[in-house]
């Protein structure tokens, strides 16, 4: 396969020719359309399929990535070794450049609509260290957590692209120690560091998806922050789970990078005792070796490493469709928080200051036990790529608002 393109600045980027993920832009006066990043430009889809150098499958000038998605692994695949060879051979040079959009000239949009989103709860680290908080004198693990993939459904609606703002959600919290709750603005504002996988093709009713077909429903991964009112979740989350506190907002990444270019980057997961139940065991490795970076009006906050995830993405879909829901094209599924053994490997601020204890010394002279108004939280990750190559999963970055009078 090649590994090097001719776009200039694409090697070494993190959107080089091994990774091609797939986006929404538009520039000034123009209709959105499909694009794909390599180096610093947007190669324009319908552009490529107007002039015939790709098939034209008359989903790249649409509104969103999902008719594109749900064409299934063989039209991905065929337009991922097309767009290699276009991009790969310097012959091409002349037709394919008239369609590379610098990104300055490009605004990145919400990749593809959400038809569904759930939210796992999946990394061991992250909760035991929220179960020696809020349950110091028991077992800091429930005892299903080893059992199957913890989740909750959040909002289709409310998950925004990179950039958008976030306003300050208001709710019910009870102080510390209080008896009464009082209505107002989140106190205890919070960023999630995760990683999140897209569905392509959608399944039937009544049948459970494998953990063996995930490449055969899965388009690809994104970075997703879901904000948290920590105080406000503190409160509903009794008996039922988190609601308001969490269906404000969830930000995800404008890149969708495709499962075959993070197959290079598949680790072993952390080893499951007790081992899961029959429809949750996975032939393959499935860890993925991502590294997070999670920072704080520049600042570096945190580096979680996604390999440490107790359950994978294959699990997870498995165990979303084992009682017979169907999946959807644009179903957005979030992996939770993730967080390593290390203080500086947590990936939210409820860890990282012990629900507010130990405040967080940003490295600038400020410190943090929650989000302030003005505060702008950006996650970023890569990921090991094909012939020693990086794979860069983008960024997503929100700016916190103050809720309104």
């Amino acid at each position: 396969m090649t590994t090097v393109s001719w776009v200039e600045g694409s090697e070494g980027s993190g959107f080089g020719i091994e990774n091609l993920p797939y986006g929404m832009f538009s520039r000034r006066g123009e209709l959105p359309r499909v694009g794909v990043a390599i180096g610093h430009h947007v190669l324009d889809m319908a552009g490529l399929s107007a002039a015939g150098l790709i098939d034209d499958r008359r989903c790249f000038a649409s509104g969103s990535l999902n008719a594109f998605m749900a064409a299934g692994p063989a039209t991905w695949q065929a337009t991922r070794s097309r767009l290699i060879e276009l991009l790969g051979d310097d012959w091409h040079r002349p037709s394919v450049e008239p369609h590379l959009v610098p990104l300055a000239e490009a605004e990145l949009l919400r990749p593809f609509e959400v038809a569904d989103y759930a939210d796992f709860y999946s990394s061991e680290h992250h909760a035991s260290n929220v179960g020696r908080m809020f349950r110091p004198n028991s077992d800091p693990l429930l005892p299903n957590w080893k059992r199957l993939p913890v989740a909750y459904h959040g909002r289709a609606g409310t998950v925004y692209p990179t950039g958008t703002p976030i306003v300050r959600p208001a709710g019910q919290r009870r102080p510390p120690g209080g008896h009464e709750p009082s209505y107002g603005p989140s106190l205890r504002l919070d960023f999630e560091a995760e990683v999140g996988f897209v569905v392509g093709v959608p399944s039937p009713a009544g049948r459970g998806v494998p953990t063996s077909a995930f490449r055969d429903h899965v388009f690809g991964f994104v970075l997703v922050n879901d904000w948290s009112a920590r105080d406000v979740q503190s409160f509903e989350s009794q008996p039922l789970g988190p609601f308001l506190s969490k269906s404000f907002a969830t930000s995800i990444s404008p890149w969708v990078v495709p499962v075959a270019a993070l197959e290079p980057a598949r680790v072993l997961p952390p080893v499951q005792e007790p081992e899961p139940l029959p429809y949750l065991r996975c032939d393959e490795p499935w860890g993925l070796d991502l590294h997070l970076e999670v920072l704080i009006n520049g600042q570096v906050a945190s580096r979680p490493p996604f390999s440490s995830m107790y359950w994978t993405s294959p699990q997870q879909l498995a165990h979303a469709t084992v009682n017979g829901a169907p999946l959807r094209t644009g179903d957005l599924f979030a992996s939770g928080t993730v967080s390593g053994p290390e203080r500086e490997q947590r990936g939210c601020l409820l860890e990282l200051t012990w629900n507010g204890r130990d405040p967080l010394d940003l490295g600038d002279g400020t410190k943090r036990t929650f989000l302030e108004d003005g505060d702008t939280v950006t996650i970023r990750a890569k990921a090991p790529g094909a012939a020693g190559s990086v794979i860069s999963l983008g960024e997503v970055t929100g700016t916190v608002l103050p809720t309104p009078i």
